[in-house]
């Protein structure tokens, strides 16, 4: 039978708040952690995953699509061994799949199930059909918070939004750029007062990124800040989040989540 493959999509509603640092750094760390992780980039009308990193890829996921050629031929080896399904910059086509190209990109990612298993979305900025269509069929949802009035809002939007409509009840949130432990505390309450009010679902707070300049730093050095700056703080509170998303249960079935994760977007 095959591995079960968690499917972690990391959101959070508005722009600007580090997903793709979360994404790329938290999957970094499970590596290094011993899980074999794959990263797609899904913000599919703007890839930033390859500028984060710096790394330039001859095919992309538009290929795939179009059957020039496999999702194996497209990975990109990436920082602390993780492995990149790069998205396919600027190509407005690629922002208004079909649902069969949706179903064709994750059957795709299928034949990888068993060379995998975790598999982290980084989903685009705010709530259009494909960032919605990838977070209905994730199996965990990540979202991520700062400390803005902006931000706490378009997360609220968010989690209406896939309760309402797609009967998602559980959010993890993980506060970013935070002073410290305390203030990431806060920003998960402020969340959760007016979910708690509002809406029928549970949000688990999964920790802090504090803020660092050494982020920054290996942003513009076109690196993880893992990797630039292993004993950085953000490095270390990237690891202890690792820890606990390495703890949330795997799914039961066999195939694990892949499978639930095509047909979702077959259904869509």
């Amino acid at each position: 039978m095959g591995n079960p493959v968690q499917v972690i999509a990391v959101t959070g509603g508005k722009g600007g708040v580090g997903k793709s640092n979360v994404s790329v750094n938290l999957g970094m760390a499970l590596s290094a952690m011993g899980r074999r992780v794959v990263l797609l980039d899904a913000d599919l009308g703007l890839a930033n995953i390859d500028v984060l990193l710096g790394i330039s890829s001859r095919q992309n996921v538009a290929d795939v699509l179009a059957g020039r050629c496999d999702l194996k031929d497209v990975l990109v080896d990436g920082p602390g061994g993780i492995r990149i399904v790069p998205a396919s910059s600027g190509t407005q086509y690629m922002t208004n799949l079909s649902n069969m190209e949706h179903s064709g990109l994750i059957a795709a990612f299928s034949e990888l199930a068993d060379d995998m298993d975790v598999l982290i979305v980084d989903t685009a900025a705010g709530i259009s059909e494909s960032v919605v269509s990838f977070l209905r069929a994730s199996q965990e949802l990540l979202l991520v918070v700062c400390d803005e009035p902006t931000s706490i809002t378009d997360a609220y939007a968010l989690i209406k939004l896939m309760n309402r409509d797609h009967d998602t009840h559980r959010f993890r949130v993980v506060a970013n750029m935070v002073k410290n432990e305390q203030e990431g505390r806060q920003v998960y309450e402020k969340l959760n007062r007016v979910t708690d009010r509002f809406l029928d679902v549970a949000l688990q707070y999964t920790g802090f990124i504090p803020f660092d300049e050494l982020v920054k730093k290996s942003v513009q050095r076109q690196k993880a800040v893992l990797e630039a700056y292993p004993q950085s703080k953000a490095a270390q509170a990237f690891r202890e989040l690792a820890k606990k998303v390495d703890a949330w249960p795997l799914p039961s079935s066999p195939r694990g989540h892949l499978e639930f994760f095509v047909e979702q977007l077959v259904r869509a």
